[in-house]
């Protein structure tokens, strides 16, 4: 039988935010623990932002640093923009995490360690010559020591499990802890547990068992002087229906809306690549909504076969990463000189080649930009956080149907897994852009257009009088025959750029989201540095410094007044997960001394990090 118990605010500690960070082995369920003790969080009315982060190596054997998992959440009664800087608290579930992750770990914060996997073997393979539990090198923390191996193997012994098989219950067990420190509930991990091994309730009833005995155990240990329990009041947030997503969950919701705003089908073509995968699942599941999907067998076929359910009525979508997106580019090149509507999803990942997976990065700015032969211009968006992926893909979805070209939306590895609480919003509400298939066939040609948009005519294959070809090689403007005429691929190029160009004309002008619009010193973003960015403003900000802060959505082409803002700051500083992307851009097309940021650890930029540099940069 489940039993929740209440949890008592008489004898809790109120404080405004916590940073928590599970870490352990790669199977030893750190992702799952924390995206439950998310779901949990969101379901209480405190607003958050999680950073799963994924061993270099997702294979590598158990107990070495380099296959560590952790999963960070930051929830607060405020807004939150970012997964935090350091945790308050630290779930080491053997040493190799302890190793790992103790550097980042707030002097005097909470340490919870299983003592269970601290064995000699766990120990050496580690890096530790003796056990740092007992050598004092913990001093600076808050320690509670638990043998979360026994005492899970003890709460699930009733239920005839291997040893192996109960071991991995060990997470639940962690988690009831957690939820008792930190005032959660458990209702959602008990359904969720539920459905999960509905085929295998005796796993569901174990695991149900482990949490228990871990918020159990809450109750009833005599804790260590200074550990105690917390209580976060809820966050004031707008009215409105909320769940938890992450960047690839609205991502795929997004093309979903899109699809349904602009009445067309949705193809999408997609090798499963980390960390854009989950589009990909989440679509497949989703048929009822007008979603077909193929799981192509490389990433030429993926675009390709999305390039030809453009050209057959519907609306072809790719979704890959860096490695993925340059395998595409003959593709793409493709699709632009047909002109046929297109959107490709680029959760970048660390680069070059292969890179870093698992791992974050701005990668594929410069690529997604210029990285195709010829003259060869697309639209180029980019999301801010997980929950604009939605808006975002919606964006890409109209300005790829009303311009007739390809638009590259690049999200990263940080907002595809990370998540936060959004407001669901009213399809009902947005505004619609139905797609207008051209029928009739006097005065058709291949590459008649629209004399605003200068988008080309979108003609079904058969319908009558329309019957045409296309293909990579140029072709003549007005009858869509090839043709190699010096003046004709001048004018073709220069119109298909200009079509791009006007697409300026169709997108928000640049605001400043923090400051004055003129002033010492603008910081600009884009992508999944936001969340950073802002805070480090905003901090700037209350200490008296005079800084702003402009974040990019539309990066090719880029707001109109863009040029203007900048040239109206003494300074801009650009903050990028690259070498200097961003900026080069920036000097390129509006000759400003822009000054980089850089970071490329894999990691997202902390608030403290770019704080210091806007200190300096207005010092200097």
């Amino acid at each position: 039988m489940d039993t929740f118990s209440s949890n008592s605010t008489s004898q809790r500690e109120l404080i405004d935010s916590v940073v928590i960070r599970f870490a352990g082995d790669s199977g030893d369920g750190m992702q799952l623990t924390g995206s439950q003790f998310s779901e949990s969080t969101a379901l209480m009315g405190n607003d958050l932002s999680t950073l799963p982060d994924f061993p270099a190596e997702i294979r590598a054997p158990a107990g070495t640093t380099f296959g560590v998992s952790g999963f960070q959440v930051h929830f607060a009664a405020h807004d939150v923009m970012t997964p935090g800087d350091a945790p308050d608290v630290l779930v080491a579930m053997n040493p190799a995490a302890l190793r790992v992750n103790l550097r980042d770990l707030k002097t005097g914060g909470l340490l919870v360690v299983n003592t269970g996997a601290f064995t000699p073997g766990n120990l050496k393979k580690a890096g530790y010559d003796k056990s740092p539990l007992d050598d004092g090198s913990l001093a600076a923390y808050r320690l509670l020591k638990i043998d979360i191996s026994k005492l899970t193997l003890q709460a699930v012994e009733p239920f005839g499990l291997g040893n192996k098989e109960a071991l991995r219950a060990k997470n639940m067990w962690t988690l009831g802890l957690m939820m008792w420190l930190f005032g959660r509930e458990r209702e959602s991990t008990v359904e969720w547990l539920r459905q999960k091994f509905a085929k295998n309730p005796n796993i569901a009833d174990a695991n149900i068992a482990a949490l228990n005995a871990g918020h159990v155990y809450g109750e009833t240990a005599e804790m260590p002087q200074g550990i105690h329990c917390y209580q976060i009041p809820k966050a004031k947030l707008a009215p409105g229906h909320y769940r938890n997503v992450t960047g690839n969950e609205a991502t795929a919701w997004g093309l979903i809306a899109g699809g349904q705003l602009a009445g067309l089908e949705l193809v999408l073509g997609s090798y499963p690549i980390t960390p854009a995968s989950t589009i990909l699942h989440t679509l497949s599941n989703l048929r009822a909504y007008g979603v077909t999907t193929f799981q192509a067998e490389d990433e030429i076929a993926a675009v390709c076969a999305a390039i030809g359910a453009s050209y057959a009525g519907a609306l072809g979508i790719t979704s890959t990463s860096g490695p993925g997106l340059a395998l595409k580019t003959e593709a793409l090149g493709l699709a632009v000189s047909t002109e046929l509507p297109l959107v490709v999803v680029d959760v970048q990942r660390g680069g070059p080649s292969t890179g870093l997976p698992t791992k974050t990065e701005q990668s594929d700015l410069l690529f997604a930009v210029y990285g195709r032969n010829g003259d060869c211009p697309l639209v180029v968006l980019a999301a801010s956080t997980p929950g604009d992926c939605f808006t975002m893909a919606v964006e890409a979805v109209r300005l790829a149907t009303k311009y007739m070209t390809p638009v590259i939306l690049l999200t990263d590895g940080f907002l595809a897994n990370s998540a936060e609480p959004w407001k669901i919003p009213d399809i009902g509400a947005m505004q619609p852009f139905p797609v207008a298939f051209r029928k009739d066939p006097a005065g058709f040609h291949p590459f008649v257009r629209d004399p605003q948009t200068l988008a080309r005519a979108w003609a079904v294959p058969g319908t009558p009088g329309l019957e045409h070809r296309i293909g990579g090689l140029e072709k003549n403007y007005d009858s869509g025959n090839i043709s190699y005429d010096a003046d004709n691929h001048h004018k073709m190029t220069k119109v298909r750029a200009a079509k791009v160009a006007g697409v300026a004309e169709d997108i928000p002008l640049q605001a400043v989201d923090q400051g004055e619009d003129s002033g010492d010193l603008l910081v600009v973003g884009w992508g999944s540095t936001y969340g950073a960015i802002s805070q480090a403003v905003l901090g700037a900000r209350k200490a008296g410094l005079k800084v702003a802060h402009a974040h990019i959505r539309y990066m090719n082409p880029m707001p109109k007044n863009l040029g203007d803002l900048l040239r109206r700051f003494k300074k801009v500083l650009v903050p990028e997960m690259n070498n200097g992307m961003l900026v080069k851009i920036l000097r390129s097309e509006y000759l400003v001394d822009a000054r980089g940021m850089n970071k490329i650890a894999g990691q997202p930029f902390k608030i403290a990090e770019i704080e210091a540099e806007i200190r300096a940069q207005l010092e200097n």
